[in-house]
């Protein structure tokens, strides 16, 4: 049996990438009445398109319910100006403002090879963000502590800065 390797190969550094990532208001690739989410907060959820709620708050078809005083949309409420957030649905829900849009495709224009096939997976920019809030390898110092203990979910185009040994 022959595997498909073309997931693991490398592109040739003078061929530009061709991210997938699609930006665009609303950003959904679903039907208008469904969203996704970010799932797992097990008090919050930020669905696609910005919104982050209580998950008691949370529709059926996968949406914050916006008319919940609670609700926001696009919330940094956790979040460091580097982009680097103590709450993963904050992370999401910042890194969704329309706003962002320059600085993430500057990180997708200079990520590095190691994370390319990662990011290229990417359909649009909610997928992006919840990738770039998860936790990696970028978050970390010496394998095993955070840069940033607090703010470990970072959208930003630099990790945490080093903590001194």
């Amino acid at each position: 049996m022959v595997r498909d390797r073309t997931l693991l190969q490398v592109q040739e550094h003078e061929q530009p990438i061709m991210w997938k990532v699609k930006f665009s208001s609303g950003n959904s690739s679903q039907l208008s009445n469904q969203c996704r989410n970010s799932v797992q907060g097990k008090l919050l959820i930020t669905d696609e398109l910005g919104y982050i709620c209580e998950r008691k708050d949370l529709l059926v078809n996968g949406c914050c319910n916006v008319h919940v005083p609670s609700t926001k949309l696009y919330s940094c409420d956790s979040c460091l100006p580097n982009g680097c957030c103590s709450i993963y649905e904050f992370c999401v829900s910042c890194c969704l403002q329309p706003s962002k849009q320059h600085l993430l495709e500057r990180f997708l224009n200079r990520a590095a090879m190691a994370f390319q096939n990662l990011f290229m997976a990417v359909e649009d920019h909610f997928e992006l963000c919840l990738a770039k809030c998860r936790t990696s390898s970028q978050s970390v110092q010496h394998e095993n502590t955070y840069r940033d203990p607090i703010a470990k979910y970072c959208y930003g185009e630099y990790p945490p800065e080093l903590l001194p040994v």
